[in-house]
């Protein structure tokens, strides 16, 4: 990973656009981007730490400022899942919770130094081994991340359906809404129809939660990139510190909505997929 744009901006962004690859195979499903599974789980291991730690702790008396702040988390996303899931609440709410944390801890990698990978390899290794090296630290900024992530919310969902309705009544639901019918020659006449549109549904679910991250942190990613072409010169060193500040403190915003959506989309997925048609 170069430090600096030696070979133009273009050349620049290219290369922190590629990932660190480990290919177990010929095919482009046997390549793992090693950077982005390294850097989620570490980031998951840190969440679990960080709350496992603060309930360890926890008291029933004035709670300290780290206690306070995450009972403030708790409280806040199990309003959300109490306002929109009106069920049992006791496996929801720390799936939404594990979600719109892990998802904001992803997304703030976006605000550290663009060229720290670079720096700490050309420290240890020189910078023939930085140009060589690759590592991309931002995980929801790789579709393989937010897809993986929507996969799972996708069969979370798929398993609340058939709980609340039973294998044959979920399996029912799919061939017989939305459009009803009592007619025996009618119902079967819309089976293909109501077949199709459930899928569609059920797909479309996925493809938009993994879009929609992928899409906004990909995008802010490339913003830092390019601001970064401005520290090139002396001139638009200046403008590009106060580009960075400026887009930094706005990116925050940009984190911390995608987490949330996330979250809640994922809740109203599991409701929608709980209620009988």
């Amino acid at each position: 990973m170069a430090s600096e744009p030696q070979g133009g901006l273009t050349e620049y962004i290219q290369h922190h656009l590629h990932h660190n690859v480990v290919s177990l195979g010929d095919s482009a499903f046997m390549k793992l981007h090693l950077d982005s599974i390294v850097v989620a789980f570490v980031l998951g291991a840190l969440f679990c730490l960080w709350f496992w730690l603060k309930a360890r702790k926890a008291t029933s008396g004035v709670p300290s400022k780290g206690q306070a702040f995450v009972e403030l988390i708790v409280e806040f996303v199990d309003t959300q899942v109490k306002d929109t899931f009106h069920g049992d609440r006791r496996t929801v709410t720390p799936l939404a919770l594990s979600i719109f944390m892990w998802v904001t801890f992803l997304n703030a990698m976006d605000l550290l130094p663009l060229d720290a990978p670079a720096f700490a390899v050309t420290t240890a290794a020189g910078a023939e081994a930085a140009h060589h090296t690759f590592f991309r630290w931002v995980p929801t900024a790789d579709i393989n991340t937010t897809v993986g992530l929507a996969l799972a919310v996708f069969f979370i969902v798929l398993g609340h359906g058939m709980k609340a309705k039973g294998t044959l009544g979920f399996g029912k639901e799919l061939v017989t809404a939305p459009f009803h019918a009592h007619n025996p020659v009618v119902v079967a006449i819309l089976v293909p129809f109501n077949l199709a549109l459930n899928i569609i549904e059920y797909l479309s679910k996925p493809v938009s939660l993994a879009m929609r991250l992928f899409g906004n942190m990909y995008g802010g990613e490339l913003v830092f990139m390019l601001i970064a072409g401005l520290f090139a010169g002396w001139l638009s060193f200046l403008p590009g510190v106060l580009f960075n500040t400026a887009w930094g403190i706005f990116h925050i915003l940009i984190i911390l909505l995608q987490a949330f959506i996330f979250m809640m989309l994922t809740i109203v997925y599991i409701a929608t997929a709980r209620e009988h048609h």
